[in-house]
């Protein structure tokens, strides 16, 4: 049995983090001694490596809420799983994007500053007024 320190450290998650996600569901409350430590074992450590996982690719909580549905369903069809993953993916195609776009515009103001003061810069000139912009990045992945 781990404490949440323990189970903390290991799975590269802090403290807080694991309490919220025990608030909101995501973590089953876990055991405790008699002296009210919480405590937790191998299925919470799989569950919470899971969890953090999935947030490292950038999957919003209410999607890893139905992810963790279904692992706990293990007879339910996996083209709901495959689902879930292709909503994330075509959302992080979306923010490539937007970002290949924010680095176009990025990379030609800087090109175009001149370096000389503040009041002939470039940026500054851009960024004031949005349609000396090439690119509707703000409109990318929207």
């Amino acid at each position: 049995m781990l404490t949440i320190g323990s189970l903390a450290k290991r799975t590269g998650t802090k403290v807080q983090t694991i309490r919220y996600y025990e608030q909101i569901g995501l973590m089953p409350e876990p055991g405790r001694t008699e002296g009210g430590q919480r405590r937790y074992g191998d299925a919470e450590l799989d569950r919470l490596a899971f969890i953090r996982h999935s947030r490292q690719l950038g999957f919003p909580l209410d999607a890893i809420r139905e992810l963790l549905d279904l692992s706990d369903a293990p007879d339910r069809p996996c083209h709901e799983a495959d689902e879930i993953a292709r909503r994330q993916l075509k959302l992080v195609e979306q923010r490539m994007e937007r970002l290949k776009a924010l680095r176009a515009e990025l990379k030609r103001m800087v090109k175009e500053c001149s370096g000389g003061n503040a009041a002939q810069c470039r940026v500054l000139e851009v960024l004031r007024d949005h349609s000396e912009c090439l690119t509707e990045h703000d409109q990318i992945g929207v």
